[in-house]
Order: C-alpha cells, then sequence, then structure tokens
C-alpha cells in the first residue's frame, strides 16, 4: 500500500468510527422509538446501514493492519513501471492521454486514477518503461497504449 493510500484510508476510517457510527446508532435509536419493529422500513434501513458500515469498518482495519507501506518518492526503479508509479499512457488508436498510479487493491479508485496492481491493465504496466508499447485484454477487447511517462511522486 502507498503512503498516501494509508493516509486516506485512515482518515476514511476515522470519520466512519467517529462521524457515521453515531449517526446510524441515532438513527436506529429513533427508529426504535416508533413502535413496532417488525414492519419499520426505517428500522431495517438504519440497521442495513449500520452492517455495511461495520464491514467497511472491518475491512479497513484489517487491510491497514496487514498492509506495508511503501513510499513512493523513495523508490528509484531506473524509469521502470512498479507498484506505486504513475504513468502517463496515450491511446495508440489516437484516443486521449490517461493517468494512472498503481496502488494496492484495498486504495484504487479509479475516479481518481489509482488502479489496483491486481487489474489486467496495471499486470501489462508492471516492468516497462518510458517508450514503450503495450496492449493489455480489457473487457471491450484488446487495447493498445504507449508510455508516455513514468514518474514516482507520494
Amino acid at each position: 500500500m502507498t503512503k498516501a493510500g494509508a493516509e486516506r484510508l485512515r482518515a476514511e476510517l476515522e470519520r466512519l468510527k467517529s462521524v457515521e457510527r453515531p449517526r446510524i446508532i441515532a438513527a436506529i435509536a429513533e427508529a426504535r422509538a416508533h413502535g413496532d419493529l417488525s414492519e419499520n422500513a426505517e428500522y431495517h434501513a438504519a440497521r442495513e446501514q449500520q452492517s455495511f458500515l461495520e464491514g467497511r469498518i472491518k475491512e479497513l482495519e484489517s487491510g491497514l493492519s496487514h498492509a506495508e507501506i511503501i513510499d513512493v518518492s523513495r523508490l528509484n526503479p531506473g524509469g521502470r513501471v512498479v507498484f506505486g508509479a504513475t504513468v502517463e499512457l496515450e491511446d495508440e488508436n489516437g484516443g486521449d492521454g490517461i493517468v494512472y498510479q498503481i496502488v494496492g487493491d484495498l486504495e484504487a479508485d479509479i475516479k481518481h486514477g489509482r488502479i489496483a496492481v491486481s487489474s489486467p491493465i496495471a499486470r501489462a504496466l508492471i516492468g516497462k518503461s518510458e517508450g514503450d508499447s503495450f496492449e493489455f485484454d480489457a473487457p471491450g477487447g484488446k487495447r493498445c497504449y504507449d508510455i508516455v511517462g513514468v514518474r514516482y511522486d507520494a
């Protein structure tokens, strides 16, 4: 796991424990005050939220306790793509350029350009260097990219 990813996950864990958990407990107590629980949709929805929340808390606690933290800024792999690298790609078929950082599975977030090291594109990227081309099997078929840049910033 990257150092920045671990910090983001610790912040999420703290927010879940200190803000979300008390909010859901209050919602359960309020719904319980409405009477009959067997037909109380608010109560059942709050209990379901609590179940999801507790599952996420356990997932984060377990992931953080077993994680090996890697400071990406201290890496020096000689321009090769490794775990933690930020890679700038350009589609060989004239598509737009994209930037991804290769991170651990728990910290992956495609909306923010962080892809899991176990994803097909990350597995195809590992070991390549700036200027290389590569091909990988995407859900929509084979995709070809050129590696425009590789950097190792946090």
